[in-house]
């Protein structure tokens, strides 16, 4: 059973920057997509970004495309989350998450990790 563990989150203030990494433990299939989706406290989870780790090719929510940048490295089974230009509304646990292929519903996503707190002051 692969486990994800996300880090790099923490406290900035608006404009700054972060990267987000999520860890895999075990195998992942090259069909499948790492997704990053967050929580704001009293809010519905939200995509933010997704990427399928055979081809790269990626994902993103409209409110984040242009500031936030998915990656991944194989090598090290490790899927990042580049933040840039963070404002207030960015504030959330962010979660890493796995499936076979893209769901409007995080419950089409069965692996979790336990989320990272981003929190942005104006």
């Amino acid at each position: 059973q692969v486990q994800l563990v996300e880090s790099g989150g923490g406290l900035v203030q608006a404009g700054e920057s972060l990267r987000l990494s999520c860890v895999a433990s075990g195998r992942i299939f090259s069909s499948g997509v790492l997704v990053w989706i967050r929580q704001a406290q009293g809010k519905e989870r939200e995509f933010v970004a997704g990427i399928r780790w055979g081809a790269g090719t990626t994902l993103y929510a409209d409110s984040v495309k242009g500031r936030f940048t998915i990656s991944r490295d194989k090598a090290k089974n490790t899927v990042y989350l580049q933040m840039n230009n963070l404002k207030p509304e960015d504030t959330a646990l962010y979660y890493c998450a796995a499936g076979s292929s893209y769901g409007a519903n995080p419950r089409d996503y069965p692996l979790w990790g336990r989320g990272t707190q981003v929190t942005v002051s104006s």
